[in-house]
Order: C-alpha cells, then sequence, then structure tokens
C-alpha cells in the first residue's frame, strides 16, 4: 500500500534535489565549453574527452538505473530465489570488458564510429548486418527507458502526487513534467548533461543506501533476524499456498537456489554479464572517455557498485522484516524508507531514486538517437547530410524518444512493461558474435552472422512470447526462464534463459553458415580497419582526444591490407 495521504517535508527533499538538477542540466551545456555542441562527437559523446573520474560516474550512473534500485531488491522481497543473481552479474562482468572495450574504443576513436553499429559497418560491409544492429539497440533500449519512469512513478505513488486523483491526466502530470525537464536539458546539453548530474545521483544513492544498512538493523533487531523474519514469511507463504504451489499456480519463496534453479540462476548471471555493454547507451558513455586506459582503470574500480548492489538488495529482505505490505513490489523499497525513516530522509531516497532514472534515460535516450541517425537516417534517408545536420536530427530523435517511452508507459498496464524488458537482454545478446567477436578476427562471413542473428532473435522472442505468467496459462512475455524445449521436445527439466539459449543457436548458425559461405567463395566485402586500429590510443596518428566536427573520416580504401580478409 502506498502512503494515505501527501508527505510535505519529503516532498520539500525531493523537489529541492529535482530544481538542483534540472538546473545543473541546463548549465552542463558550458561545462567543458566548446563552440556548439553541433555534432555528434561534442553532443552525442561529449567531445570524447571524459577522464577516469568523470567516466566512473557517467558509466555507473549509466548501468545502474532507477529500475534497479526498485527492482532488485524488489525480487528478494518478492521470495524470488533468484533475485540475488545481479550481484554475480556484476563482479564478473568488469573483467570482461576490461578485455575488449579497450579496443573497441581504439578503433571506434581512429574511425570515429559513434555506435556499435558504426563499427559493425566498417569491420563487415553490410548494410543488412549494420540494420540489425542498430533496430536491435533501438528496440532493446526503448523498454529500458520506460522502465526509467517506472521507478519514478513508484516514487512519486509513495509520495503521494496525485495518487488521491482518478482523473489519469491529473495523476500523471507530475511524471509528464519531469520527463519534459529532462528532454529538454538533454537537448540542450547533450551527453554533459547525465555526465554532471551523475555526480548528484551516485552520491545520494552511496549516503542512501550505507545510511539505510546501518540504521535499519538497529531497528529491526539486526541482520539476523532480517533474514529470520525473512524466511518465516517466505515459509509461512508456502506453507499456505502449497496446493496452489504444486498445481503451478504459484512460485514457492525462498532465500536460496535449489536445485533446478541454480541453472536458472547461473544462465541469467551469465547472460545479463554479456548483455550488459551491449546496449547502446553502456557502449556511448564508454566512448566518451579520452583514452583506452581509462576503460581498464574504471573496469577495476567500477565494483564499488557491485557493493553498493549486494547491499540494495538486502533492502528487499529489511522491508518483509518491516512488515512492508503491498501488492506491487515495485514499491516496497520506497515504502520501507517512507515507513521507517524520517521525512527529510525519506525525501533524500526518493531523490536520489528518482535522478537515478534521469541519468541513464538521457543517456539512453541520446544512444538510440545516434543509432537511428548514424546507421538509419544517415545510411537509408540522406546520405550526404553534414555533421551539424546529424546532430539537429539526433536532438529530435532523442525528444521523440522519451516521449514514446512515456507513452509506452502510460498506455500500458507496468506490468506488460516489466515483462516485455524481460527481453531487452535477449534480444541484445545477438548483437554479441558481430561486436565482440569482430574486435578479434574477421573469420565469420558477414552473411551467416546476420542469419545467426535472424534465428537468435526470432527464437528468443517466440520463446519469451510463449513464457505465460505464473497462474494465468494464456498470458504471454511472463519471464525469461524455462525449461529447455526445442520445438515443442523438452531436452532439459533446467530452467535457463532464453538469452544464452538464443545465443548458442545464433553462434551454431553463423559458424555453419560461414563455412559453407567461405567454400562457396561468396564475397565478404570489405574491412575498413587495420590492426593496429585496435591498439591506437590518444595522441596517436588519427586519434585525439576531442575530435573536431571538420574532420574528414579515415578513407576506406586505405585498408587494403587490413586483416581477416
Amino acid at each position: 500500500m502506498t502512503s494515505d495521504g501527501l508527505d510535505g517535508v519529503a516532498l520539500a527533499v525531493f523537489l529541492f534535489f529535482f530544481i538542483l538538477v534540472t538546473v545543473m542540466g541546463f548549465l552542463a551545456s558550458k561545462w567543458r565549453k566548446v563552440a556548439k555542441l553541433d555534432n555528434l562527437d561534442e553532443w552525442g559523446l561529449g567531445g570524447r574527452s571524459f577522464g577516469t573520474f568523470v567516466a566512473w560516474f557517467l558509466i555507473g550512473g549509466d548501468i545502474y538505473t532507477a529500475y534497479t534500485f526498485i527492482a532488485v531488491p524488489a525480487t528478494l522481497y518478492a521470495g524470488s530465489v533468484t533475485g540475488f543473481f545481479a550481484v554475480p552479474y556484476t563482479i564478473i562482468l568488469y573483467p570482461i570488458i576490461f578485455i575488449f572495450l579497450p579496443r573497441l574504443w581504439s578503433v571506434s576513436h581512429r574511425h570515429r564510429y559513434v555506435t556499435p553499429a558504426d563499427f559493425v559497418q566498417g569491420r563487415w560491409d553490410s548494410k543488412g548486418l549494420t540494420l540489425a544492429v542498430a533496430f536491435t539497440g533501438l528496440l532493446a533500449t526503448m523498454p529500458y527507458i520506460a522502465l526509467q519512469l517506472v521507478g519514478i512513478q513508484a516514487v512519486l505513488d509513495v509520495i503521494g502526487i496525485g495518487t488521491d486523483s482518478d482523473n489519469w491526466l491529473i495523476k500523471d502530470i507530475p511524471l509528464f513534467v519531469a520527463f519534459l525537464v529532462l528532454a529538454l536539458y538533454t537537448y540542450s546539453s547533450g551527453l554533459r548533461a547525465p555526465a554532471l548530474i551523475a555526480f548528484v545521483k551516485d552520491s545520494l544513492i552511496y549516503v542512501v543506501i550505507i545510511a539505510a544498512v546501518i540504521y535499519l538493523p538497529t531497528q529491526l533487531g539486526g541482520w539476523g533476524e532480517i533474514f529470520n523474519a525473512a524466511e518465516r514469511s517466505f515459509n509461512e507463504f508456502n506453507s499456505t499456498n502449497s496446493d496452489a504451489i504444486a498445481a503451478g499456480d504459484a512460485t514457492a519463496k525462498g532465500l536460496i537456489p535449489q536445485g533446478p534453479a541454480h541453472w536458472a540462476y547461473a544462465s541469467l548471471t551469465l547472460g545479463s554479464a554479456l548483455a550488459l555493454f551491449m546496449y547502446p547507451h553502456s557502449i556511448t558513455a564508454v566512448l566518451s572517455t579520452k583514452n583506452r586506459n581509462i576503460i581498464r582503470r574504471n573496469a577495476s574500480l567500477l565494483p564499488a557498485y557491485s557493493f553498493l548492489l549486494g547491499l540494495l538488495a538486502l533492502l528487499g529482505l529489511a522491508a518483509v522484516a518491516a512488515g512492508v505490505q503491498t501488492d506491487n513490489a515495485q514499491l516496497a523499497i520506497p515504502q520501507l524508507f517512507e515507513n521507517e525513516f524520517p521525512g527529510w530522509f525519506a525525501g533524500l531516497a526518493f531523490a536520489a531514486i528518482a535522478i537515478g532514472a534521469f541519468v541513464p534515460a538521457a543517456i539512453m535516450s541520446i544512444a538510440a538517437a545516434n543509432l537511428w541517425t548514424r546507421n538509419i537516417y544517415k545510411t537509408y534517408i540522406r546520405p550526404d547530410c553534414t555533421p551539424a545536420d546529424e546532430a539537429r536530427q539526433s536532438k529530435l530523435a532523442s525528444l521523440l524518444v522519451k516521449f514514446g517511452a512515456l507513452v509506452f508507459v502510460l498506455a500500458l498496464p507496468n506490468e506488460f512493461a516489466i515483462n516485455l524488458q524481460l527481453l531487452g537482454g535477449i534480444w541484445i545478446l545477438q548483437t554479441l558474435p558481430a561486436i565482440v567477436l569482430g574486435l578479434y578476427t574477421r573469420w565469420f562471413h558477414r552473411y551467416a552472422l546476420l542469419s545467426g542473428w535472424a534465428v537468435g532473435f526470432l527464437w528468443g522472442t517466440y520463446a519469451a512470447y510463449a513464457q505465460p505468467s505464473v497462474g494465468n496459462p494464456g498470458s504471454h512475455f511472463g519471464g525469461s526462464v524455462a525449461p529447455l524445449k526445442v520445438f515443442g521436445m523438452q531436452l532439459s527439466d533446467n530452467p535457463v534463459y532464453f538469452g544464452i539459449t538464443a545465443l548458442v543457436l545464433n553462434l551454431v548458425v553463423a559458424t555453419l553458415l560461414t563455412l559453407v559461405l567461405r567454400s562457396a567463395n561468396v564475397p565478404r566485402g570489405t574491412d575498413q580497419t587495420e590492426p593496429g586500429d585496435y591498439r591506437a590510443d590518444a595522441g596517436d596518428e588519427g586519434v585525439v582526444e576531442t575530435l573536431e566536427a571538420d574532420l574528414p573520416p579515415r578513407d576506406a580504401s586505405a585498408a587494403d591490407g587490413a586483416t581477416g580478409r
């Protein structure tokens, strides 16, 4: 249940920080000031000039979203035995990106690539594969942006803004105003806005979470009692609903995954780790840095967020022990702060969650707009557009993306948006072969990679569509984990993340078709990259820290000696 009335003190604190980040968002256009933000290097990548300190906040603010702050503890509050998978996946993620992201940074800066699809076009010389990667990035990002709104809605509901109104327009005006402001300062300042605001967001999050994990145990009998209370609550639910659980109409609750759930836990962990830096907004944050060593430093420093995430997850169990009662698990953590803390601190927590939505939503909309502009608009609609035209098109597209996500949330039930978001990881994983494998080898054939993407994309989408919600056999998109089935035949009782099985199918198809196409001598296209491009750093020939708008792209014909041909 949400708050019975408007919490004036919490609202005042919330509004103070909202106004603060709004002012910072507009002033960000003057931060690291250049003559004009009239090209994608400046507007969409912050001049490619961010150092270790700024990048740490920006990348952390990008990948740890408001929905993370709401959903991770909400899964534990709901009794999901796989709820803690988010912690180990961020632990194994950083060694992975330590290896491949510096190579992507180097080739992207040498050739002025703005999006991952730009790299795919340069490496594989395939408009079809490039379009597939751009389309997948756009599609996977939209529900992700929408879910930032869901996080803000949870905060506004608990504060009490609009909750007493039966008029949907009045109820949703605060949400509309918040994202109108976000849209305007993103349009004005580009990537500099979320980069600057990330300082406030991360500082608030650390203060709130660390204070909460110290204070709450003193009020709830210590962490031992919190775990015991959660276990008693889950056991009581399982006992009361034993018949429904046996019939498949309810899911058993628990703290630790048992038996077949180990496969679900492990596959979700691995799949999520592989998927996270395939998202265009994650790559956008990485490409905004000024040299490749900053990527390595951040891969070493970012695990501090994994520590934060572990503390955050524990708040879901604290909400159970505190007796928070709500049918919507997303409201559990905001309601916990509302119930257990004074109004000023609850307002601080609400501001941290809401600002935690603004930063990733801004970066996501910028990344999606850049994909549209560079890989669809410029490629298929206006090939002769200038850098200034590209910037204008991306600015307009970023507005449309944000308001498209807003309409998406307002028009559809939140539960549908959340379940649809599960597809994001499944979809974006299918771009991994073209991007990550392309950084190391050109053995695969471009047509085989496109075919593998299509098979993985279609199969993963169908598998998720066919998965009903628990207790609602006729529903769709009810989850992303289920026992492995192929053509209706169940191959295993162990539930596995659809993204992993789709990626395996993708790789199998790409490998087999590559063997066939190579043996048939089907043309493989021209590789615009050279071996040295993957090790280039700031100061090397063709690489500068801030790229001028009028610097011409490298001549593809100069790459005749490229690798992999």
